[in-house]
């Protein structure tokens, strides 16, 4: 089938900056329409020199390769496990980092290929640039070979997502890894001190000890902000009986290498300073928005000016042909199934006479900490602060898992929690599990709610 035409005075209907989940689904759904689509993807190197092939974050250095990280964590208990359940294994069980990252390497670079070949078959171009703003409707491809490409469209998505953040200390572009790092890493982490303690911090910490490595957390306030205190406070104590050490209300002030090779962390807190050696150190203090890189004034987009992220209306930005999906959203769930459904629905209502917006609300999420948690709805606080406490009801109860009593494995945090409104018909406002496969098991009851 040939390529169709674009329409009018440009180069193409639709040009998406961004070669992640959120802008690939927008533009394989316009392509379906019969509509002429660019994807721009280009991927600036890490600190460390890191890049990675088309696809975003959640296939190259996000959900992809954390969750086969975690697996390959769990699957070093489960070893151990076996042994209770008649298996006998002979010999030491070690574990090998080079060859888990080779196998997670291979798995992402298969990807970053059938993606390509997708593009392909739609007959959707793949420009590998990086795309600044001339106009509203003009985007410059910049090239690695130094040479640039002036492209039109009738209509932009906005794709960028966002990179790592790192904090303002002295030795910390220099010494630090990101998540943009880890799951290429060439060698063995060993010691790692891990700053942060949102999810993808706590989740690191938890696979990398899985391994066989020592893991500490450096916490400044709390953990993972905005979930259920009271479930958080289990994930911590799960943590912390398997052996991830916490250092609460500390900030890193400086990171050097020492003759051995180790980094040396300063930090302070609580009117005390200290310091530790580590091996590796793993910044995970939040993400940016790609959006400044785009020169977005040049197309008068309004961006928020302390997350710089892209304030929309359903998805389209102040500039009526200029749209955005996925993490540069401002004020919106940064997962990789919203951005996927958002830019699905939005090539819909663009060029298939749809009127379907994106839902936002009640967005199951999970946390890949040692023992999961999933949840979706609003936390226990969020409940009180909206209806007040005479006003829910909170059903709870420990559970235990059928597959940890012949191991005799912990199942003091194995934990369920539903919110409800307490007049009936008591609808649900809120549901989060602790324990195995929380993912899985909180998917269904997230349909239920929607």
């Amino acid at each position: 089938m040939a390529p169709v035409e674009p329409s009018g005075l440009y180069d193409f209907d639709l040009l998406v900056i961004g070669g992640g989940s959120g802008g690939l689904a927008c533009a394989k759904e316009a392509s379906s329409f019969g509509k002429q689509v660019v994807v721009l993807d280009f991927v600036i190197p890490s600190e460390k020199g890191t890049t990675w092939g088309i696809g975003g974050t959640c296939v190259n250095v996000g959900c992809i390769p954390k969750k086969l990280m975690h697996q390959a964590s769990l699957l070093g208990e489960s070893i151990q496990e076996a042994q209770s359940y008649g298996w006998n294994i002979s010999g030491p069980i070690s574990f090998n980092w080079e060859s888990l990252v080779e196998a997670v390497q291979n798995h992402i670079k298969s990807v970053n290929w059938v993606t390509r070949v997708q593009l392909r078959d739609k007959k959707i171009e793949y420009v590998n640039g990086h795309g600044v703003f001339e106009d509203a409707h003009t985007v410059i491809a910049k090239m690695k070979n130094g040479k640039e490409r002036r492209i039109t469209a009738k209509d932009i998505v906005i794709a960028v997502g966002g990179r790592p953040r790192y904090p303002d200390f002295p030795g910390c572009k220099e010494y630090c890894i990101t998540s943009d790092d880890l799951f290429s890493l060439p060698t063995s982490p060993g010691n790692t001190l891990v700053i942060g303690a949102g999810y993808i911090g706590l989740e690191c910490a938890g696979f990398l000890k899985g391994l066989g490595y020592e893991a500490t957390v450096m916490v400044r306030s709390m953990l993972l902000r905005g979930f259920d205190r009271g479930m958080v406070d289990l994930v911590q104590a799960e943590m912390e009986d398997k052996g991830v050490k916490f250092l609460f209300g500390k900030i890193p002030v400086k990171v050097s290498k020492q003759p051995n090779g180790k980094l040396l962390v300063e930090w302070k807190g609580d009117d005390e300073i200290g310091q530790g050696e580590y091996d590796t150190v793993l910044v995970a203090t939040g993400r940016k928005a790609l959006s400044e890189e785009l020169n977005p004034s040049a197309a008068g987009l309004q961006i928020h000016p302390e997350t710089y992220k892209i304030i929309t209306n359903f998805e389209q930005t102040n500039i009526p042909n200029i749209y955005a999906v996925g993490d540069v959203l401002h004020e919106r769930p940064e997962l990789t199934p919203v951005a996927i459904q958002a830019g699905k629905l939005l090539a819909g209502r663009l060029y298939n006479g749809t009127q379907e917006q994106m839902d936002y609300d009640n967005v199951a999420t999970t946390v890949f900490s040692p023992l999961e948690y999933g949840c979706v709805g609003i936390t226990e606080e969020e409940a009180i602060n909206r209806y007040t406490e005479n006003e829910i009801e909170v059903y709870h109860a420990y559970y235990k898992p059928t597959e940890f009593f012949i191991p005799q494995k912990n199942v003091k945090h194995c934990y369920l929690k539903v919110i409800t409104l307490l007049k009936a018909p008591q609808k649900v406002l809120g549901m989060h599990f602790i324990g195995p496969q929380a993912g899985e098991v909180i998917q269904g009851y997230a349909a239920a709610i929607k």
